[in-house]
C-alpha cells in the first residue's frame, strides 16, 4: 500500500483543470449581480415552489444512491473509485451547467437542435423570477437547478459499464465532453418548447430518452471501446463487495425517483401525484417480476436481483410516468424487468464486458419504456387507435441511438487521445482505489481495527 502511495500523481496533468477553475472563479467574481426580477413576469406559486425545491433535493440524492448501488457490486479493491466517479459528477456538471450547459439545453433554440450558448451564459438572467415557457409558476433558477440534477446523474450512470478499468482523469474529461455534446442536445431536442423531437410529439415525461437511453447507449459504446477486463477474459467470478450497499443504494434511488418523476410535473398538482403513483407501482411490479422470473429459471430469489429489478422498473416508467394509467405502469414495469433480465443473461453469454450491466438495465429499460409510452399514452397511444405518436417514437429511437452511439464513440476517441482512457494491467490488478486514489477499504478497516498505541510515560528525574 505504501508503494501505491509513492507513485507520483503527475501534477502537471492537473495544472490545466486547476487553471480553468481559477479562471472561472475570477470571471465569476467580476460578473455583475443578477438583474432585479421582471415586474411583468407571472407571480410565483408558493406551493409549486416548495414542491420543486423538495423534488430537486430528492433528485440530487439519487446520485449518492447510485454510487452505493454501483459501489456494492464491484470488487472490494474498486469500491471507492466506483463511488467517487458518481460523486465527482456533482462537481463537474454543476459548474458546466452554470457556465454554458443550461444555455445549450434550454437557451433560445437554434433550429430546434441546440440552445444558444449566450442566452443564459454564467446563469445570466437565471434568477428568482418565473419564465413564461420554462417555469411559469416557479423561479427560473429553481427550474435550472432541477434540470441540473438530471444532467449530473446521466454521465454517472455510464460508469458502471467500464467500472474497474477506467483512468479517473480521462473519465473526468469524458464527463465534460458528454455533458456538453450529447446530453445538452438531447435535452434540447426533447424538453425545450421548440426542440424538434418535442415538436414531433415525442413524449418523455422525465428522462427515459434523455437520461436512461443516452446513458445506457453511451455505456454500451464505452464497454466496447475499452474492451474486456483481465478478470473477464479469465472468466473469474465477479463477487460483489458489499450487497448491503446495493440495498441502501436502491432505497435511495427509489426514494429520490419520486422527485425525478413527480417533480417533472413542475407543479404541486394532480399530474405530480399521478407520476408518483405510477413510479412506485412500476418499480414494485418490476422488482417482483425480476425475482419471479429468476425463480422460474431455476435461480434462488436474491437481494441483488430484487434491487436490479426495482431500478429497471424505475427506469422504464420514467418516460411514461405522467402519460399512462396505473394499470399500464404495472405492465411496463413487469415487461421491462423480464426483457432486461433476458438481456443480462445474453450479455453474460457474450464477450461484451459491461461490468454492471448498464446497457441491459438502463439502456433496454429506457428503450422499453420509450416504446411502451407510445403504446399506452392516454389519448395518443397505440391502444387508443392512434399511430402517429408510436411511429414518431420509433423514428426518435433510431435518431437518438445513432446520435448517442456515434457521438459517444467520437468523444471516447478524443478523451483517449488526450489522456489514455484505460489503466494499465498492473493498475487494474492493483485496483483503482489504490492505483488512482491511493486509498482502499481494506486499509481503512485495518487502521480501524489496529490497537491504539500505548502512550509513553515520561518520568522527570
Amino acid at each position: 500500500m505504501a508503494a501505491a502511495r509513492s507513485v507520483p500523481s503527475k501534477p502537471l496533468l492537473w495544472s490545466l483543470p486547476l487553471a480553468l477553475l481559477l479562471a472561472l472563479s475570477a470571471a465569476g467574481a467580476v460578473m455583475p449581480a443578477s438583474a432585479s426580477p421582471d415586474p411583468t413576469a407571472s407571480p410565483i406559486n408558493a406551493g409549486d415552489t416548495a414542491w420543486m425545491l423538495t423534488a430537486t433535493a430528492l433528485v440530487l440524492l439519487m446520485t449518492p444512491g447510485l454510487s452505493f448501488f454501483y459501489g456494492g457490486m464491484v470488487d472490494r479493491k474498486n469500491v471507492l473509485s466506483t463511488m467517487l466517479q458518481s460523486f465527482i459528477a456533482m462537481g463537474i456538471v454543476s459548474l458546466l451547467w452554470v457556465t454554458v450547459g443550461f444555455s445549450l439545453a434550454f437557451g433560445d433554440s437554434l433550429g430546434g437542435l441546440i440552445g444558444d450558448p449566450r442566452t443564459f451564459f454564467m446563469f445570466r438572467g437565471v434568477g428568482e423570477a418565473t419564465h413564461p415557457s420554462l417555469s411559469p409558476t416557479i423561479p427560473l433558477a429553481l427550474f435550472a437547478l432541477f434540470q441540473l440534477k438530471f444532467a449530473i446523474i446521466t454521465p454517472a450512470l455510464i460508469t458502471g459499464a467500464f467500472a474497474e478499468r477506467v483512468r479517473f482523469s480521462s473519465y473526468m474529461l469524458f464527463v465534460c465532453l458528454f455533458s456538453l455534446f450529447i446530453y445538452c442536445p438531447l435535452a434540447h431536442w426533447t424538453w425545450h418548447p421548440e426542440g424538434f423531437l418535442r415538436s414531433w410529439g415525442v413524449l418523455d415525461f422525465a428522462g427515459g430518452t434523455v437520461v436512461h437511453m443516452a446513458g445506457g447507449l453511451a455505456a454500451l459504446t464505452g464497454a466496447i471501446f475499452l474492451g474486456r477486463r483481465t478478470a473477464h477474459k479469465l472468466q473469474s467470478p465477479q463477487v460483489p463487495a458489499h450487497i448491503p450497499y446495493v440495498l441502501l443504494g436502491t432505497g435511495m434511488l427509489w426514494f429520490g425517483w419520486f422527485g425525478f418523476n413527480a417533480g417533472s410535473a413542475l407543479a404541486a398538482n394532480g399530474l405530480a401525484a399521478k407520476a408518483f403513483l405510477n413510479t412506485n407501482t412500476a418499480s414494485a411490479a418490476a422488482m417482483l417480476g425480476w425475482v419471479f422470473f429468476d425463480c422460474v429459471r431455476g435461480r434462488k430469489p436474491s437481494s441483488l436481483g430484487a434491487c436490479i429489478g426495482a431500478v429497471v422498473g424505475l427506469v422504464a416508467i420514467t418516460p411514461a410516468a405522467g402519460f399512462v394509467s396505473v394499470g399500464a405502469s404495472i405492465f411496463i414495469g413487469t415487461a421491462a424487468s423480464i426483457l432486461s433480465n433476458l438481456a443480462v443473461h445474453w450479455r453474460t453469454k457474450s464477450s461484451l464486458d459491461d461490468t454492471l450491466d448498464v446497457f441491459p438495465c438502463h439502456g433496454v429499460g429506457g428503450i422499453t419504456g420509450m416504446v411502451l409510452t407510445a403504446v399506452f399514452a392516454e389519448k395518443v397511444g397505440l391502444v387508443h387507435g392512434e399511430t402517429a405518436t408510436f411511429i414518431n417514437h420509433l423514428y426518435a429511437l433510431l435518431i437518438v441511438t445513432a446520435f448517442t452511439v456515434g457521438g459517444s464513440y467520437i468523444l471516447y476517441i478524443i478523451a483517449h487521445g488526450i489522456i489514455p482512457f484505460r489503466v494499465s494491467e498492473a493498475e487494474e490488478e492493483m485496483g483503482l482505489d489504490l492505483s488512482q486514489h491511493g486509498e482502499s477499504l481494506d486499509e481503512e478497516r485495518e487502521r480501524a481495527a489496529a490497537p491504539a498505541p500505548i502512550p509513553l510515560r515520561v518520568v522527570n528525574l
